[in-house]
């Protein structure tokens, strides 16, 4: 059984959040502050958070970038009211996974929850399986499924959650064309297609920025004209 984690400081959110997760089979944990939520996170170990952005204190986004800072890689969905304003770009560099707005419709909440752990515990399935070390080697690039990580010539490359899901999961298909949609898809499920429309292009902009020795003449995540984007088969250039 999955377990989900909430952390607001509305009560009422907290009571019709337990009352609809544990219906649809899942087990809740819940805390009020960053503070408290960040030792709920290491004694609970959720397999998803759910994050308002304007806690008491450290809001949600230096929350979010902390808990990635510990190395902790379990999916986030930003919760905010209407209301905020707040640019939804903050929440994504800041490590977060999805954005939802209160008041939300309470099927669309589950099934991204369902989404987002789904393709969580897929990525780390297939580190399992992929060797030992559950991780992937196309040239000088490293890819660690197990420790959400990427390596060139051994350095850390530093890349965010969302790309480096998009890396893992074109490294794990390498040689394979993924159209834009597809990646998007996969990584964020089908809603707010509105807002991401763009998204995929610019992540392997910044991507390539890290994993690239020149970014515009890539060896690694490579462009296929008017389809989309596949990981080099080898050491593909």
């Amino acid at each position: 059984m999955y377990k989900v984690m909430l952390i607001d400081d509305e009560e009422s959110l907290h009571v019709s959040i337990e009352k609809l997760l544990t219906h649809a089979g899942y087990e809740y944990c819940g805390a009020r502050d960053a503070e408290s939520g960040m030792e709920m996170l290491v004694a609970e170990r959720p397999d998803l958070g759910l994050l308002d952005v304007m806690l008491p204190g450290m809001n949600g986004f230096d929350l979010c970038m902390r808990i990635r800072g510990e190395g902790r890689r379990i999916p986030i969905i930003f919760l905010s009211a209407k209301t905020d304003i707040v640019d939804k770009s903050i929440g994504f560099r800041a490590g977060g996974d999805d954005y939802v707005t209160k008041p939300f419709d309470a099927t669309e909440l589950l099934l991204r929850i369902e989404a987002h752990i789904r393709r969580h515990h897929d990525t780390m399935e297939f580190a399992r399986c992929t060797n030992r070390d559950g991780s992937v080697t196309i040239g000088d690039l490293e890819v660690r499924f197990d420790e959400y990580q990427v390596l060139v010539k051994g350095k850390p490359a530093n890349l965010t959650t969302k790309e480096f899901e998009i890396v893992a999961f074109l490294a794990t298909h390498p040689g394979k064309v993924f159209t834009r949609g597809q990646i998007q898809e996969y990584i964020w499920g089908e809603g707010e297609a509105d807002v991401r429309s763009n998204s995929i292009t610019v992540f392997v902009r910044k991507i390539r920025e890290k994993i690239e020795a020149n970014p515009s003449e890539p060896r690694y995540l490579l462009t296929v004209q008017r389809v989309g984007y596949k990981m080099a088969d080898g050491l593909g250039s």
